[in-house]
C-alpha cells in the first residue's frame, strides 16, 4: 500500500509565471522525426482510423500486466481519433510486426484551451512480449520529439509541459521516461472504498441541493468542473469535445453521478460541485470486483467548505450500494491543495496503489 507521507516527499511542480519569450522560442525541437528501425518491428507508420481495434488490442495486452484494475476502453482511443486537435498523420506512430499485430504505440496528444499551461501528453507502449529489446527508447524519442514541436508551434507566453505518467506498478516504464530526460514531479494514488461497509449520510450547508446528474445540465456542470479544477496541478479547462466524449461514453454512469445546486445572493440557482462517475464492466473480472469509478468531484472555489463534496460522494456511494456494486475506485493528487486525500480518507477510502507523472518543462 502506498505511504501517504512518502507521497508528499517529492515536491510539487507547479506552472511558472508567465515567460517573457513565448514557447516558440524557448523549446528546441526536430525539424523532422525518423521512425524508428527495430528487427522485431516490420512496419513503422502513421495510425489511422483502420488501425483502432489494433491499438485497442495492444492497449489490452499492456494493461492486463501494467495495471489489471483499469483497462483502456476502445471507446476512449477511437474518441481520441475523433478530436479535431489530434491529427493522426503527424501525432501518432505504430509498429507492426512479420504477423501484421500491432506491436508498439505512440500518440502524442496536444490539447486546446491553454489558459495557465500549455501541455503536450505522450501515451502508448510495447506490448509485453518485446519489452527489454530497446524498442521503448526509441519510441519514447520519436514521442519527445513529436511533443517538442507541439509545443514549439505555439507563440503563447505560458509553461511549456511534456507529462507522461506510468504506474508504479510497472517499473520498467518509470525507468524509461527517466532515461528519456523526463523528472518525476507527482504522485497519484489509487483510492478504494468497500461499500459492505456503513455509508453515513452527509447533509451539505443549508441551501445546498442535490440532484441526479442530467444531460440538462451538463453544460452548467462542464463549466463548473473547469472552476473547481483550475487550482489542480497540471489542470487545465476541457474543450467541448472531450467533455461531451465524456459523458455520452458508454462507460459514464448518470445513476452514479450527482450535481449540487446552490442559490447566490441574487437569487439564482447554479451548479456548485458534482461528482460523476463510470462503471467499466469490462474491467471487473480482472480487477477482482465490481463497482463504480469516480472520474472526477469538484467544488467551485467560491461554494467550499460546506460539505458539499462530502454529501456529493455519500449520494454515489449510496447509488452503487443500492446497485449491489463491491467498491467505488478513484484517484487523487497526493499533494492536493484542497486537502483532497483526507476528504476521501475520512470518507472511508483507502489507498492502494500509485501512479508517477513525470514532466519535461519549458
Amino acid at each position: 500500500m502506498p505511504d501517504p507521507e512518502r507521497a508528499q516527499s517529492v515536491r510539487p511542480q507547479a506552472p511558472r509565471p508567465p515567460r517573457e519569450s513565448p514557447l516558440s522560442s524557448r523549446v528546441a525541437a526536430p525539424l523532422r522525426l525518423a521512425a524508428p528501425r527495430h528487427p522485431d518491428v516490420a512496419v513503422w507508420r502513421a495510425a489511422t482510423d483502420a488501425d483502432i481495434d489494433g491499438i485497442w488490442q495492444l492497449r489490452q495486452d499492456m494493461g492486463r500486466v501494467d495495471h489489471p484494475n483499469y483497462l483502456t476502453a476502445r471507446g476512449a482511443i477511437a474518441a481520441d481519433f475523433g478530436y479535431s486537435h489530434f491529427h493522426a498523420e503527424h501525432d501518432s506512430l505504430i509498429g507492426i510486426d512479420g504477423n501484421g499485430r500491432v506491436v508498439a504505440v505512440a500518440m502524442v496528444m496536444f490539447p486546446p484551451r491553454q489558459v495557465t499551461l500549455v501541455r503536450s501528453l505522450p501515451i502508448g507502449g510495447v506490448h509485453p512480449e518485446l519489452r527489454g529489446r530497446g524498442i521503448g527508447r526509441q519510441l519514447l524519442a520519436w514521442q519527445l520529439g513529436r511533443a517538442k514541436q507541439q509545443l514549439a508551434s505555439s507563440n503563447k507566453m505560458l509553461p511549456g509541459w511534456i507529462l507522461a505518467y506510468a504506474d508504479e506498478r510497472s517499473p520498467q516504464n518509470a525507468r524509461l521516461l527517466r532515461l528519456g530526460g523526463m523528472h518525476l514531479s507527482r504522485y497519484f494514488l489509487s483510492l478504494e472504498r468497500l461499500l459492505s461497509e456503513p455509508i453515513a449520510a452527509v447533509e451539505p450547508a443549508p441551501g445546498i441541493r442535490l440532484a441526479p446528474f442530467t444531460a440538462q445540465v451538463s453544460q452548467a456542470v462542464h463549466v463548473a468542473r473547469d472552476d473547481a479544477f483550475m487550482d489542480h496541478w497540471a489542470s487545465q479547462p476541457m474543450s467541448d469535445e472531450n467533455w461531451n466524449a465524456f459523458v455520452t461514453g458508454r462507460w459514464f454512469r448518470p445513476d452514479l453521478s450527482f450535481v449540487a445546486f446552490g442559490t447566490d445572493d441574487a437569487g439564482v440557482e447554479q451548479v456548485v460541485g458534482f461528482v460523476l462517475s463510470s462503471a467499466n464492466e469490462d474491467v471487473w473480472r480482472t480487477q477482482g470486483f465490481t463497482g463504480g469509478y469516480v472520474d472526477l468531484v469538484g467544488v467551485t472555489s467560491a461554494w467550499r467548505g460546506r460539505h458539499i463534496a462530502q454529501s456529493l460522494l455519500a449520494a454515489h456511494l449510496s447509488a452503487g450500494q443500492a446497485l449491489g456494486y463491491e467498491r467505488s475506485t478513484l484517484a487523487v493528487d497526493s499533494a492536493s491543495p484542497t486537502g483532497a486525500l483526507g476528504l476521501y480518507e475520512g470518507m472511508g477510502y483507502a489507498p492502494t496503489h500509485r501512479k508517477l507523472a513525470f514532466t519535461l518543462q519549458y
